[in-house]
């Protein structure tokens, strides 16, 4: 016992002793507390570790969107017959390799350089030597990054509505405009910090800057080059054309919902602080609730119409609930996300057999899906963000579509009358991968060219 108390005696006693005897070899010894303290290793700053994890979020933010291209790939490939498949394949990395390289030529620097209330500055973008600090709360390079993934998902919109008649050539020169010019001069109203920002018109990540721009390019192209041969009778019927891969279709539905969260999640544009990340992790789950309750609304929308679900109008109903969300993901409570996605799914199955009756022939159903989507979801705004009004969330969409479709037709146009847009009748009877590309995708199937 008395073996006990004095242990408990010495242990008690031992933390007033150490800090005691630490206290008194500083004070005796000042030289060997500087050299500890220059031993010491240095910490990064605040601003400097916010520098960090905001250029971090850049870059992992653009990494899921720019795996957002092959989404659109394997979508498009599953939607189209197998005699276009690989002409569906080269569009689409085609496109993503030119918008690259026109968002460095002009793009970025049109967009966001010495804006004035309309554009830019028409230079080439270049970021600091290797090694430079940057100035600023992230890295320009990695800014560059992301805002350059984002103006490849707007031309890959236009890629699926156009699917199986269009040329290659004129498609690939439409790009270049659309990505050098129509989007950034577009996104400088808003992102630019150009009029539409001054008005306080809101676009978190892109329901109208990004989905219905490309939706807009997309209607233009679809009325000059018409429907494919055979989709619509003389006397209006329909003939529907299936595509030939829905495990294809879903795959790419499924990576695309993935990219999303990149899309939505790092338009937060800041993960320093922990308000930031908490206001992240409740974007990820608003972007989720979304498209889960646009599968939803399409699922049974589409079994009460036509007694079937079709898993088509399921896919893109995912799809338009993540565009409807995209304008706002972090203010809305989770029922208001399900609330915004479910409206977007029931757009989709709504909205394509109109499509029909105005026979205008969207192969994938990208029009819907993103132009009329990214309208509702733009238009939701004010429902959830208190600084966001009807009014000016209407201007900023007819701005947008009135430019974009203004100028994309008259490019069209142009294109047509020099170029030609379409393929000839023979060419798409056999299919554009005989034609246009050269390489069949599924080789077996090309002496069915009616296929």
């Amino acid at each position: 016992m008395e073996n006990q108390m004095m242990y408990r005696t010495l242990k008690s006693a031992a933390g007033p002793l150490a800090l005691g005897g630490l206290a008194l070899a500083t004070m005796s010894f000042p030289a060997l507390a500087q050299e500890a303290a220059e031993a010491a290793p240095e910490f990064a700053s605040a601003s400097e570790t916010a520098f960090i994890f905001n250029t971090l979020l850049f870059l992992m933010g653009g990494f899921l969107v720019m795996w957002m291209a092959a989404g659109f790939a394997m979508l498009e490939a599953g939607m189209v017959r197998t005699k276009n498949v690989s002409m569906q394949l080269l569009k689409n990395i085609a496109l993503y390799s030119i918008a690259g390289i026109m968002y460095w030529v002009v793009g970025y620097s049109l967009m966001y350089v010495d804006v004035s209330s309309y554009i830019g500055t028409f230079a080439p973008y270049s970021w600091p030597a290797a090694g430079t600090a940057n100035e600023g709360d992230y890295s320009v390079a990695s800014d560059w990054f992301f805002q350059m993934v984002f103006v490849a998902t707007a031309a890959s919109i236009v890629s699926g509505t156009l699917a199986e008649r269009i040329k290659l050539w004129p498609f690939l020169i439409f790009v270049v405009v659309l990505t050098g010019f129509i989007y950034p001069i577009a996104g400088s109203w808003k992102w630019g910090a150009g009029w539409l920002d001054a008005m306080g018109f809101q676009d978190f990540a892109g329901s109208t800057l990004v989905h219905s721009v490309g939706g807009w390019a997309a209607l233009a192209g679809a009325l000059l080059l018409g429907a494919r041969s055979g989709k619509f009778a003389s006397d209006g019927k329909v003939t529907p054309i299936p595509g030939s891969n829905m495990a294809l279709a879903t795959l790419g539905t499924f990576i695309l919902w993935l990219g999303w969260f990149g899309f939505n999640g790092a338009s937060q544009l800041a993960m320093g602080s922990n308000a930031d990340a908490s206001d992240i992790s409740r974007i990820f789950a608003n972007t989720n609730l979304a498209a889960a309750a646009g599968v939803v609304a399409a699922l049974i929308l589409t079994q009460i119409l036509y007694k079937k679900v079709d898993i088509t109008f399921v896919l893109n109903g995912a799809l338009a609930g993540l565009v409807s969300i995209t304008a706002e993901p972090l203010t809305p409570s989770p029922f208001m996300a399900i609330v915004i996605g479910a409206v977007g799914g029931v757009i989709v199955v709504l909205t394509v057999p109109l499509l029909d009756k105005l026979k205008i022939d969207d192969v994938v159903g990208a029009i819907p899906v993103h132009l009329i989507a990214g309208i509702w979801g733009t238009l939701a705004v004010p429902l959830t963000n208190s600084d966001a009004s009807f009014s000016v969330q209407i201007v900023g969409i007819v701005a947008y579509g009135v430019f974009t479709f203004a100028v994309s037709f008259v490019v069209w146009m142009i294109l047509k009358s020099t170029m030609g847009l379409r393929v000839s009748a023979e060419d798409e009877m056999n299919g554009l991968d005989v034609a246009e590309v050269g390489v069949e995708a599924y080789p077996e199937f090309m002496p069915m060219h009616g296929r």
